[in-house]
């Protein structure tokens, strides 16, 4: 197995630094929301596809488009808290305040 040289890479927040700016500017901003939309959409995407149900399912019990859902899934879109509720519901995903 070959090994890495870590040492060479930096580390994270260099590298965010690097490609996105420093916290606190816009570019760094932009970056950090299309994180946040990404990763929500993942967890919604991931329970959907646990429970093997499809866009279409979700889009009619939630009353959004299809395409909407698609969209969160991928992270395109900044979704709105009623619709990530509506979503979260309709996947039976709790919400605690832990």
């Amino acid at each position: 197995m070959r090994k890495i040289n870590t040492s060479l890479l930096g580390n994270a927040a260099d590298l965010l630094d690097e490609r996105h700016g420093k916290e606190g500017t816009p570019s760094r901003v932009e970056f950090n929301k299309d994180a946040i939309a990404f990763y929500y959409g993942e967890i919604l995407k991931e329970k959907r596809k646990e429970l093997r149900l499809t866009q279409e399912y979700v889009a009619c019990k939630t009353g959004l488009k299809r395409s909407y859902i698609s969209k969160i899934e991928k992270g395109e879109t900044d979704m709105q808290i009623s619709s990530f509720v509506r979503i979260a519901e309709t996947l039976g995903l709790k919400f605690s305040l832990s």
